[in-house]
């Protein structure tokens, strides 16, 4: 007991305990933002029947995007989000180029009450990296 009641012993375990947060902050970030990876989000839009909206701007999105996906830039998304979904429970996957433009849409979602928002990790790049398949101009590629 006397362990405990030493001020310099305190000071250690608030450090420790401090330290452990911090090195744990990014993983829990992560998780709570609903990032998937390139195969989890194929999990997703086939088993789950998830809606997947392309944050991009117009031109970005007729260049490539995922073969599913539909189009409603950032900066329009808060005029048309009630066409995301109709069920406001169902799964939605966000994809931007890299995956951070998707963060900003994901917080407007779920403010919106959309229940279950996911981003893709990496964005259109990771989904390209993984060899997986990019509709541009109406053909697969």
């Amino acid at each position: 007991m006397k362990f405990f009641t030493d001020y310099i012993n305190l000071v250690l375990i608030a450090v420790v305990l401090i330290s452990g947060v911090l090195l744990l902050w990014p993983t829990l970030v992560r998780r709570g933002r609903g990032g998937v990876t390139p195969a989890e989000a194929i999990q997703l839009i086939n088993r789950r029947n998830a809606a997947v909206i392309d944050v991009r701007p117009a031109a970005e999105y007729s260049q490539g995007h995922l073969p599913a996906a539909r189009n409603f830039a950032l900066a329009e998304l808060q005029a048309k989000i009630g066409q995301i979904a109709k069920n406001k429970g169902n799964p939605v996957l966000l994809i931007c180029q890299t995956g951070q433009q998707s963060q900003k849409a994901s917080r407007t979602l779920s403010e919106a009450g959309y229940a279950e928002v996911h981003v893709l990790q990496g964005g259109l790049d990771a989904w390209q990296k993984a060899g997986m398949p990019v509709v541009k101009q109406g053909a697969a590629k």
